[in-house]
């Protein structure tokens, strides 16, 4: 922020095709290209990235590091709980499953 001499407003900024950093936000176009770009860049399928991956992944990293539900909703706004949850990609779906036992044998139960 210093180095770009941005002290208020929008941090992520449209760039001139001169290589001119203005005063207007990036649009969600503008960061959906950004994110199908680098998706494609990393070997992904780029349709299926857009902004709101940004949201998701963020979310969903949260919630993996046991954050809580309530802060993650004051840092992504939403008004509903069960919206919220929706963004939350399933990252527990084996994590204390009832047949946690059964999905990967033990190295004893291997020889036997």
């Amino acid at each position: 922020m210093a180095r770009a001499g941005i002290e208020q407003d929008a941090l992520f900024r449209r760039v001139t095709k001169g290589n001119k950093l203005t005063a207007d936000r990036l649009t969600d176009q503008s960061v959906a290209r950004v994110i199908k770009r680098l998706a494609a860049r990393a070997g992904l399928m780029a349709s299926q990235y857009a902004g709101h991956s940004l949201r998701s992944g963020f979310l969903t990293s949260a919630a993996e590091q046991r954050a809580s539900i309530f802060k993650m909703q004051a840092q992504s706004q939403h008004k509903s709980l069960d919206v919220l949850s929706g963004y939350v990609r399933a990252h527990e779906l084996f994590e204390h499953h009832a047949g946690e036992g059964l999905l990967s044998l033990k190295k004893s139960d291997q020889g036997s």
